[in-house]
């Protein structure tokens, strides 16, 4: 039996303390990594005159022919045609988005969400262009026929309105050719949501016709966007979750279903049905290719998987191409998926709610389905979720209390969420000072009864692990410290609060849109790294500090030395690649953890561990001299 051994003692505890924090740190590295790992591998122009009408039995110019196939197509009774002359638009707005309809399809073709902007600076439109002009515009229709689902997209509908709108308000689309009949009615309001009523009848009876959001979204410029989509289901009241590897193109998947959509780190496209129990939603992954140079801070591991950290931005105009036949990128080409999803009810007339915008808790906590559960699943805070949304909604806490008036939680330019942060991390380390106390407390206890456990392993002549005797020793080691009232795993405890806390933080960062592109003095977006490295530097500066004040006594000086340089580079590491706003809390902690350190080293606890360690100091170095203890 392997012997344990309090963290904080002296001589081999003290070595044990410093194997467990590099244990620890290793095994942080590794669940970071393995966890990156194992997802790469599962990686305005005036209006135009407004429509006519045309009365003619003629399928329109612009798409496929409409109808049956075969003996069916010929013996058809053709229906009077409904087809515009001419395209048009008509723009929905209200305070949250401004919807740019067209008439052809019956579509939209730019979806604009006002409080939020993209990489650029400009506003931030959901559709995504390269994407859109290969598989799709939003709100097109997605039938199991090809040819009749490209006519449906392509024909001109005659709009009830052009120009622009002002919500509350309706807009409708119909079209008819051949024996095709297809109407599209879309309902808007002061929320995210709009309603959506759709039927398409061929020969008199309605088809299966899916409203579909078939590709990607505008936020999407990062190779992080693209690896981060996933389709979002709700049946039950049970959510899950599919990362783009495992979604198959034209998937279909049966109801119930409460809401189902798609969405990517930050934003989200979810279809409500009216009518949940025969719903159906087909599941849509496609990919496109484009040139992008990647930095020194991201590999591409095969053309359509990839593992790192931040990556190279698209720009607005990137120009996109279909994968060859072979289905491998060029070289020089990257390919990125594209994941959509469309729903419709299984009768053919559909009527449902569809939410595009923010995957802001207080934003999805105000949007139910029918059977009454929200929205809010869609953020997923990862393993330690049950410590990353807590601490979320603390931080959100703090920032509405110090936010300036009339800031936008959603879109915050100013400094408040990066003083919540730091607020929050003086909240959280004061918390955590008695556990600090204790574990001081603790230490103390070990090095006071070290001569007894050091007698115990000099009978035993210190046996290697695997001899019998050491077992014998370590149990009587145990028993000893018990008899004394010490806990051996108490000094561990301050550090296995830490880890946890550290890495939901870190997740929780990369996860809320209110923290997306929130500034704080140099830093343009903490959920971001720092572009200058400030912080990253200042975190290794407080971290050699935090070392130096922190109170080792026996400790091996070339272990001793290996810590001081082993746990400055691990928390560079993160800090100089991942979210800033993880290196400003983790800096801030650094600091009040030194501040804490020295303040308790100059009470009867620590003057006492300090001539513990000079005495043992004098001892091992053989002579009268008395070291000093650092202060």
């Amino acid at each position: 039996m392997a012997e344990f051994k309090n963290p904080n003692q002296a001589g081999g505890a003290g070595t044990q303390d410093n194997r467990s924090l590099l244990v620890m740190m290793i095994v942080l590295v590794g669940v970071t990594v393995g966890i990156q790992y194992y997802k790469s591998k599962h990686p305005d122009a005036p209006p135009p005159p407004a429509a006519q009408v045309a009365q003619t039995t003629a399928a329109p110019q612009t798409a496929p022919p409409l109808g049956g196939t075969g003996t069916q197509a010929a013996t058809a009774a053709p229906v009077p045609a409904i087809q515009a002359a001419a395209e048009s638009t008509t723009v929905v707005e209200n305070e949250l988005y401004r919807i740019t309809f067209s008439n052809r399809g019956g579509q939209v073709t730019s979806w604009i969400l006002k409080k939020y902007r993209d990489n650029d600076g400009n506003p931030l439109d959901m559709v995504h262009e390269g994407a859109a002009k290969q598989f799709g515009y939003p709100l097109s229709l997605y039938t199991y026929d090809p040819t009749l689902t490209k006519s449906l997209a392509n024909a001109l509908y005659v709009p009830s309105a052009t120009g622009d709108l002002q919500a509350p308000a309706s807009l409708s689309f119909k079209f008819a050719a051949g024996n095709v009949t297809v109407e599209k009615t879309f309902t808007f309001d002061a929320t995210y949501t709009i309603h959506a009523d759709t039927v398409v009848l061929r020969d008199g009876a309605p088809i299966r016709a899916l409203v579909a959001w078939p590709g990607g979204f505008g936020d999407e410029e990062t190779l992080q966007g693209f690896a981060a989509a996933q389709i979002d289901t709700s049946q039950n009241g049970k959510d899950e979750h599919e990362a783009f590897k495992k979604v198959s193109g034209g998937n279909t998947l049966n109801g119930p279903f409460d809401w189902a959509g798609v969405s990517d780190q930050y934003f989200a496209t979810i279809f409500l049905p009216d009518a949940p129990q025969t719903a159906t939603v087909a599941t849509l992954h496609n990919q496109l290719m484009t040139e992008l140079k990647v930095g020194s801070k991201f590999s591409i591991l095969s053309p359509s998987t990839w593992f790192g950290g931040s990556a190279s931005t698209l720009t607005r105009n990137q120009a996109f191409a279909p994968i060859p036949a072979d289905g491998v990128a060029p070289k020089g080409m990257t390919s990125l998926p594209f994941l959509g999803a469309a729903m419709g009810d299984v009768s053919g007339h559909t009527q449902m709610r569809v939410f595009v915008g923010p995957k802001a808790l207080d934003v999805l906590g105000a949007i139910r389905s029918t059977t009454g559960d929200t929205l809010k699943p869609l953020v997923d805070f990862g393993f330690f979720g049950v410590i990353g949304k807590p601490l979320f909604i603390v931080l959100s806490w703090i920032h509405k209390a110090i936010a300036p008036v009339g800031s936008v939680a959603l879109t915050p330019r100013d400094r408040s969420w990066g003083w919540a942060i730091i607020l929050l991390t003086v909240i959280i380390n004061v918390v955590l000072l008695p556990l600090r106390y204790t574990s001081m407390k603790s230490a103390l206890k070990m090095q006071r009864i070290q001569p007894g456990v050091d007698a115990i392993k000099a009978k035993y002549k210190n046996p290697k692990p695997t001899d019998p005797k050491a077992a014998q020793m370590n149990a009587e080691v145990m028993q000893y410290q018990k008899d004394q009232g010490v806990n051996m795993f108490g000094g561990c405890i301050p550090s296995l609060v830490q880890l946890p806390l550290l890495y939901a933080f870190f997740t929780m960062l990369t996860r809320v849109v209110e923290l997306r592109q929130a500034h704080f003095y140099w830093l343009p977006d903490l959920s971001a790294a720092d572009p200058w490295h400030i912080l990253p530097i200042v975190m290794v500066a407080s971290s050699f500090l935090v070392q130096f004040y922190t109170p080792s006594p026996g400790v091996d000086p070339q272990q001793q030395k290996m810590m001081a340089f082993m746990m400055p580079l691990v928390s560079g590491y993160f800090t100089w690649t991942y979210a800033s706003g993880l290196a400003l809390y983790w800096a801030v902690g650094n600091f009040i953890m030194i501040a804490q350190q020295a303040a308790m080293n100059k009470t009867s606890l620590g003057k006492e561990m300090r001539q513990i360690a000079a005495e043992r100091a004098r001892r091992k170095a053989g002579g009268p001299k008395t070291i000093q203890a650092r202060r």
